[in-house]
């Protein structure tokens, strides 16, 4: 049976808003195991937003138990979750989130920087996990001298190079075109098979069909969670094409 990596109890997160409480989650219970590719999928104020951010240690519960690979993360403070953050959780992001002025090695050796790791071993990891998602030609480009898939896939090697338990992508593709959002979803079902647990939060259909369980979220909890019995792989897409 597969290990347990994330365990949420009874989560809720609420917010004040002048004098209106948003309950952006209400009693969120959900388990997800080690290696497993999920969607979480909802429409705007679903609560998806929200559930992502707790997920990845960005926010706090009002109420409930987090546990990160046995660990109660839900009352860490700032400093913790910061640690937590680097060395469990990889982070993908919608508009990359790189430094514009450094080269893409520069871009994925940064989380080596706050892990404390030395100069030359953060230099070959970063080249390691380049090489990984097919851009060891281009270590030395800055990302304005990149395409939006090649910058994509500089966001997903900083996203890995900590060997994080956890990948967790938001909207990867949301600025991509369908040629190369094909290309990222090939890369993620790779890095899936090679043991990571994927956690993809899209409001796009087709991307969660790449997805082995789809988490649908509505009104602040869980309106289904099941495991997804067509699955759609990269190599779908290539018999598409022969055709």
């Amino acid at each position: 049976m597969k290990e347990e990596i994330i365990r949420l109890e009874n989560i809720s997160r609420h917010y004040q808003v002048g004098t209106v409480l948003v309950k952006a989650l209400s009693d969120v219970s959900v388990s997800i195991f080690q290696n497993e590719f999920v969607a979480l999928m909802g429409p705007s104020g679903s609560g998806k937003s929200t559930m992502m951010n707790v997920l990845g240690c960005l926010d706090t519960p009002t109420a409930g138990k987090y546990y990160l690979n046995n660990v109660d993360v839900s009352k860490r403070s700032d400093n913790e979750l910061a640690e937590i953050r680097n060395k469990e959780i990889g982070f993908i992001f919608q508009t990359f989130n790189l430094l514009q002025r450094s080269t893409a090695l520069e871009n994925v050796m940064l989380p080596l920087i706050y892990a404390g790791i030395s100069k030359s071993e953060r230099k070959r990891m970063a080249e390691e996990t380049l090489s990984q998602v097919q851009l060891a030609d281009r270590v030395t480009h800055r990302p304005n001298e990149l395409s939006g898939g090649q910058r994509q896939r500089v966001a997903i090697a900083r996203a890995l190079v900590n060997k994080p338990s956890i990948v967790l992508a938001d909207e990867p593709t949301g600025n991509l075109d369908s040629k190369t959002s094909i290309e990222i979803m090939g890369l993620l079902e790779r890095i899936h098979q090679q043991g990571n647990t994927i956690i993809v939060v899209t409001h796009e259909e087709d991307i969660a069909l790449h997805a082995h369980r789809i988490i649908r979220m509505m009104d602040g909890g869980i309106a289904s969670d099941t495991i997804n019995k067509d699955i759609k792989t990269i190599k779908d897409y290539e018999l598409v094409k022969g055709n």
